[in-house]
């Protein structure tokens, strides 16, 4: 036993070396530590090292990479398991830790069902009070969306950046989705209640999933129904957009006209609830379903280019990754799987992440890494991912219950809500 824990902690010669700004870097001479050392402890050791080169330097967390890779485990374990020679000197780069440094929460009448967090401005919530919201911080509400008869499902922000004028879509159970225009710029004290400019039918179930074309032209629906609508987004008609005027009177007085639509062209080929959409290139729709299947679509032919089985039922998607090519998916078990369809002649995923102990709600890829990504789940956690490790970098228990949706935030927040009717921001994380 003692020569084995004399074998597990001998003393290994290591440079420390970092991208990080000058004021977080360290003397990149070798340096003798003990091999039994985790992440913690060269954390420790690196803020050790800055103290010295400056004595107000904050204490800050630290991951490691060898050879590219994420350390999770004792410096001897990761040698020993990746065939490393601890006889030159190993070289160990540090970046600051993906975890958040700060969290808040608001509490919401019911379930917080839907997150899109995709404008840097403002950010949209779906709620289980048939309410959609959008959102300053966690504590500031500018702008109520009312108008659907029954649990709002899903949320997208059409046009995020550099227009006055928003354009934002809702799903809700109730069958419709809604099109509704907000001001961003306009300075208010209380939440201003709206109403949608437009109401779009066709489903002939519950609407689970919305999703908008990069241009903001249209969006894309999935539904209980099984099948995926296409509609524009625009207050004009168009063929194909059958339009009729809805009015109603406001105050026994003033008429107020809202336009209603038909779906411009309708996917099929589904047979269980279409569950997820995204739409990241113009030319083609992404969706998940109960069916165990993820699809790829020609947006213009409505054609299905490809189908992969993951055996069992799916309930999230999204698309990123290293040239925006890789596919996530959740579903009803804790695996968080990620597929690469540029690898031809195989259905099987490249990346399989099992750390969560129930149904995976949401998955995210981060807009500006082609490593993280974020997955929620029905066990009441965030977690965040990168590709170079098989561990979760953090695990964010802010919820009581079963996480529903989660999305980023400004690059470096994560906002998710969920069964605790809760709305929470986790943020001030660096990701690199």
């Amino acid at each position: 036993m003692g020569e084995e824990a004399e074998e597990m902690s001998r003393i290994i010669q290591v440079r420390f070396i970092t991208k990080l700004s000058s004021l977080l870097k360290v003397p990149t001479n070798a340096i003798a530590i003990p091999s039994n050392l985790t992440r913690f402890g060269l954390s420790s050791i690196v803020n050790n090292l800055l103290e010295a080169g400056n004595p107000d330097s904050e204490k800050e967390p630290f991951d490691f990479l060898i050879d590219g890779e994420l350390v999770r485990m004792s410096l001897e374990q990761f040698l020993l398991a990746k065939g490393i020679s601890a006889e030159k000197v190993l070289e160990i780069e540090y970046i600051k830790a993906v975890a958040p440094r700060k969290e808040e929460s608001s509490s919401h009448d019911d379930w917080v069902s839907a997150v899109d967090g995709s404008s840097s401005r403002f950010f949209v919530t779906g709620c289980y009070d048939n309410l959609a919201r959008v959102w300053k911080s966690v504590k500031e509400c500018s702008h109520v969306l009312e108008g659907h008869s029954d649990a709002v499902t899903s949320v997208s922000i059409i046009s995020p950046e550099g227009v006055e004028t928003v354009t934002l879509a809702t799903a809700s159970k109730d069958r419709t989705l809604r099109l509704w225009k907000m001001n961003t710029e306009e300075s208010i004290n209380n939440p201003k209640k709206i109403r949608a400019f437009k109401i779009l039918r066709g489903h002939k179930a519950s609407v689970q999933c919305v999703a908008a074309q990069t241009s903001g032209e249209m969006v894309c629906s999935g539904s209980w129904d099984h099948t995926i609508n296409l509609w524009q987004t625009t207050d004009f008609d168009k063929e194909g957009d059958l339009v009729s005027i809805k009015k109603r009177k406001v105050k026994d007085q003033v008429e107020e006209s809202q336009l209603e639509g038909g779906p411009v062209s309708t996917l099929v080929g589904h047979t269980q609830c279409v569950s997820s959409v995204v739409w990241p290139q113009r030319e083609s729709i992404y969706s998940a379903s109960w069916d165990h299947s993820v699809r790829k679509w020609d947006a213009e032919t409505g054609k299905d280019l490809s189908d992969m089985f993951c055996g069992k039922v799916l309930n999230c998607l999204d698309i990123g990754g290293e040239s925006s090519a890789l596919i996530a998916a959740g579903a009803s078990d804790p695996v968080l799987r990620i597929w690469d369809p540029r690898k031809p002649g195989t259905s099987a995923p490249v990346f399989q992440f099992s750390s969560h102990t129930s149904w995976i709600s949401a998955c995210k890829w981060h807009d500006s890494s082609w490593f993280h990504l974020l997955s929620a789940s029905y066990d009441g956690k965030v977690m965040l991912w990168d590709l170079r490790t098989a561990w979760p970098l953090s695990v964010i228990e802010s919820h009581t219950d079963k996480v529903l949706c989660a999305d980023w935030w400004n690059g470096n927040s994560i906002i998710s809500g969920g069964a605790d009717s809760n709305l929470c921001i986790s943020s001030e994380i660096p990701v690199q």
